[in-house]
């Protein structure tokens, strides 16, 4: 049996980012913020309690997508976990 994974306090989804980690991500990891269940996460820090999420389909200058960074309670899982049952 494998030990699970503890989750970075910071993670994001930009390779150029030295938050980057592939097979992490790879393996799926799901953002709770405030409570509610978001799929547009783009980076995480679990510790300063922000998320950056992506605005739409605009992209910034150099083709990344544009982001706002909202301020709350932040809470990381992982989706791979096996059922329970």
């Amino acid at each position: 049996m494998t030990e699970p994974t503890a989750l970075p306090d910071r993670l994001s989804s930009d390779p150029s980012s030295p938050y980057y980690d592939e097979e992490l991500l790879a393996r799926g990891v799901g953002i709770r913020f405030k409570g509610v269940e978001k799929t547009n996460v783009e980076e995480y820090c679990v510790s300063e309690g922000w998320v950056r999420v992506s605005v739409g389909k605009a992209k910034d200058r150099a083709g990344n997508p544009m982001t706002v960074k909202l301020k709350g309670t932040v809470e990381p899982y992982l989706r791979d976990l096996p059922a329970e049952g």
